[in-house]
């Protein structure tokens, strides 16, 4: 298993040594919604708690529909702490995919509503913080907190392809996702972009008068 790190500032305690319990918080990061021609990119951070351990954690790839939505729940139920942040269309059109992603990572961790001591992030990429973080390949499905952050990332992306599908039903982004199947590609073609697709990816950039 691959790592990198990066190092931030210590958090310091107010009143003197920093108690045991949040010394002990490690907040696992991961994306969803990298690849898609449309909608945001979803990040989430999940500090987990040890006393109340969920089973069943892995990748949210490997894992069913009906799967991720009950683990979801779960985590949500007994995490410590947890947050879920996007980067729009726009940002992703504007920075580019890669910073839009680590953008919305940021913006994960800094919506804890613990401060984490540490971070550790799946990929081979960080995202700039304050606190030490360290990057782990496939750590979506080694790491646990890294595994529920990715099924909180991706059944958050899901249900907001659900709601665009309500917009443009003619795309169907219900049933692929954003991501370029035959099928999106030939929506493209007949009905041109919405305002939902990236218009810096390619395919759609091919369809835009």
């Amino acid at each position: 298993m691959r790592s990198r790190r990066s190092s931030g500032p210590e958090p310091l305690g107010v009143d003197g040594p920093v108690p045991a319990l949040t010394r002990a918080l490690t907040a696992g990061v991961d994306e969803a919604g990298r690849g898609p021609l449309a909608g945001p990119v979803v990040a989430a951070a999940v500090i987990l708690d040890s006393r109340q351990p969920i089973r069943g954690l892995a990748d949210s790839k490997a894992l069913g529909p009906a799967r991720r939505e009950r683990l979801f729940d779960e985590i949500c139920a007994n995490a410590l702490a947890l947050a879920i942040a996007e980067a729009s269309v726009e940002e992703i059109d504007r920075l580019n995919i890669l910073q839009a992603t680590l953008l919305a990572m940021r913006r994960a961790v800094e919506g804890l509503r613990l401060p984490p001591r540490r971070v550790l992030v799946d990929g081979n990429r960080l995202p700039e913080l304050r606190v030490p973080a360290t990057a782990i390949v496939k750590g979506d499905a080694t790491v646990p907190a890294i595994s529920a952050a990715s099924i909180l990332a991706k059944v958050h992306r899901d249900r907001l392809c659900a709601a665009l599908h309500e917009q443009w039903p003619h795309y169907g982004f219900g049933t692929h996702k954003g991501y370029p199947t035959a099928a999106h590609l030939l929506a493209l073609r007949v009905h041109g972009a919405c305002p939902a697709h990236r218009r810096s990816f390619a395919p759609v950039r091919e369809v835009l008068p």
